[in-house]
């Protein structure tokens, strides 16, 4: 439980109406009950508050509907995130290394950590304080994890490889797997040998399912504060600049520099040794094949601005059409020569 007035200071917002409103719980709009706070951070979706029955509700200083107990806020659905996270955000109990873990006798494991059963923990690896690992996590000798990180279930992070502070990783991720190296040998594969590891900075948070492979020499560097969906594929020696968001099944090829503050649309992906610059983004299933300059908005294959690629598109559905036009036109420049030459 906590007041409304509580809740203003957590987050710095305004209140209109009770301020030792008694709020139990944050539930969506339309499923809120008494004792409930919930949000909306659009105007035009306005018209639901006539029929929640929520107690309290966040809003942009542009609504300010009457006969409501308010959170006036700078940013609803931000503030919407803080007070779910302090609410009903999980807080796991600190358990140990539970039975059926196997912990090897060189791994330094903090007292307030928690080891499921099934987790296999390497030579030398160190766990910070509060992290969890549930099970089937294996760790490689040498890991590093750092404090207050969770590790769902089936996460490989492979030898030596550097995970920071609160990092979460989602269900059968894999953090350090080989990097696709081969050098051609007449009609064969030399396999080269991956021997760099991954290094995963503070507050990245990796969606279930994916692969971040580790460097051919030197490191994959997955910058700090970096959001990375399901299925997502980053090669060897990768660099991905903080605060860059990588939406699901986008492919990032081997040694690739990306910026700070990127977004990748889902199923977009790049060509290798290409460089990114800041607040760039990659609209859904873009193709990037050559360098891209910052602060721009790019989609398509291939790439070009997303202003010329949204009036290319309007052209796709009228291509029979208009080649049936140029053949039109074709065959009458044709006949016109044709009565040209005979003249």
């Amino acid at each position: 439980m906590a007041t409304l007035r509580e809740l203003a200071d957590r987050v710095g917002a305004k209140i209109a109406g009770d301020p030792d409103l008694q709020i139990r719980r944050v539930a969506a709009i339309d499923e809120a009950e008494e004792g409930d706070i919930t949000f909306i951070s659009n105007p035009k979706y306005r018209n639901q508050l006539l029929s929640t029955r929520a107690s309290a509700i966040i809003v942009p200083s542009s609504v300010k509907p009457a006969g409501y107990n308010l959170l006036i806020s700078r940013n609803p659905y931000l503030d919407f995130a803080r007070i779910l996270t302090h609410m009903q955000g999980p807080r796991p109990e600190a358990r140990g290394v539970l039975p059926g873990a196997m912990i090897d006798s060189s791994a330094r494991i903090s007292e307030n950590s928690t080891i499921h059963p099934g987790c296999i923990v390497g030579a030398d690896v160190k766990v910070g304080r509060g992290s969890v690992l549930f099970p089937g996590v294996v760790l490689y000798e040498g890991v590093e994890i750092g404090e207050d990180c969770t590790l769902h279930a089936g996460v490989v992070v492979r030898e030596r490889c550097r995970i920071g502070n609160r990092v979460i990783i989602q269900p059968s991720s894999v953090i350090g797997s080989d990097g696709f190296g081969f050098a051609p040998d007449g009609t064969r594969y030399f396999k080269i040998p991956q021997v760099g590891i991954v290094v995963i900075e503070d507050d990245v948070e990796i969606g279930a399912g994916s692969c971040i492979d580790r460097a051919t020499l030197g490191k994959t560097r997955i910058g700090r504060g970096v959001k990375i969906d399901n299925l997502v594929q980053i090669a060897h020696n990768v660099d991905v600049g903080e605060d860059t968001i990588i939406v699901s099944q986008v492919g990032i090829s081997g040694s690739t520099r990306i910026g700070k503050h990127c977004t990748f649309g889902g199923q977009s992906a790049t060509a290798g040794h290409l460089s990114i610059g800041d607040n760039v983004t990659i609209a859904a299933r873009g193709g990037v094949t050559n360098d891209v300059e910052p602060d721009r908005i790019m989609a398509g294959l291939p790439l070009m601005p997303h202003k010329e690629w949204l009036k290319a598109t309007t052209s796709y559905a009228r291509l029979p059409e208009i080649r049936k036009e140029i053949s039109r036109m074709k065959r009458q420049l044709e006949e016109l020569e044709k009565r040209i030459k005979k003249g």
